[in-house]
This record gives C-alpha cells, sequence and structure tokens, in this order.
C-alpha cells in the first residue's frame, strides 16, 4: 500500500482527500486516489479542453448501451469532450488483456486522450491490484479515471 503524505501548499481539498485516506486500504483509499489524480490533473484546465473516452467492459454477446449512456453522462455534466467510445467484449479479465483498454492506455501515454470515463471500477477490475495498476498506469500517462458511480468494495 502506497504512503500519502500531504506536501507543504497543497489545496485544501487535496489534504481533506488525503486525509480521508490515510490509514485506510481497499475501496476508500482506491477512491481517494484516484479522485485526487484527477482532480490534480484536471485543476484549472477549461472543461472543454479535455479528452475523454467512454469505455465499457462486457461479457461476450451483452450490449454495452448502458455501460456507455452512464460515461457519456458523467462526460456531458462534466463538459468534456467525448471521443470514440471503446468497449471491450472479454468479460472480467486482467485488464492487461484487453485490446481496446490497451489502445486507450496508450493513446493516453501518447497525449491524444486526457482521460477515460467508465461506468463503475467493475469496467476496469473489480479487485484492488489490478485497478490500482490501471489507475497508476493512466498516472504515469498523464491521465486519469472519471467513473459514474463510486468505487464499491469486490
Amino acid at each position: 500500500m502506497s504512503v500519502l503524505v500531504p506536501a507543504p501548499g497543497l489545496p485544501p481539498a487535496i489534504v481533506s482527500f488525503l486525509a480521508a485516506a490515510r490509514g485506510h486500504s481497499g475501496t476508500r483509499r482506491l477512491w481517494c486516489l484516484r479522485q485526487l489524480w484527477a482532480d490534480a490533473l484536471l485543476d484549472g484546465r477549461d472543461p472543454g479542453s479535455v479528452r475523454v473516452a467512454p469505455y465499457a467492459l462486457i461479457r461476450p454477446g451483452q450490449d454495452p448501451a448502458a455501460r456507455l449512456a452512464q460515461a457519456r453522462a458523467v462526460i456531458v455534466r462534466a463538459g468534456w469532450q467525448a471521443v470514440t467510445p471503446a468497449v471491450d467484449t472479454t468479460g472480467p479479465t486482467d485488464p492487461a488483456t484487453r485490446p481496446q483498454l490497451e489502445r486507450l492506455f496508450a493513446a493516453v501515454a501518447r497525449g491524444e486522450l486526457d482521460g477515460l470515463v467508465a461506468a463503475s471500477r467493475t469496467d476496469i477490475s473489480p479487485y484492488d491490484a489490478p485497478y490500482e495498476a490501471a489507475l497508476r498506469r493512466l498516472r504515469a500517462g498523464g491521465g486519469f479515471l472519471a467513473l459514474a458511480l463510486d468505487e464499491t468494495a469486490p
């Protein structure tokens, strides 16, 4: 588990996120990380300049429309630019094995996207370790993840 220590001069909202995460593992800490990193990336940016991709993970034969609609609602409320949605039909597999998610991670790393928007954490992973790895990968590439629904325990 990573240690969250506030640096001097951080905005009060970020200090609050860090305080809420301190001493916690799992769901609450991951929510704090996701929010902290997204807020830091978006702070002071014109929402209309933020490019995001709606993303959904479904089982083979399942319709992605409902999950993508939830992601698009977040995008509309935030005033972000939506790019072409991406859908993986692999079901709940390791995030590293999903071709569309990999394509989006690469687009973030190249600066073509600022972030991903999904209906819920389960679109990435219901398990803490792969979910956190995905959050860290997005952050390392200069991106963020936004969710329609807050993190829930697996």
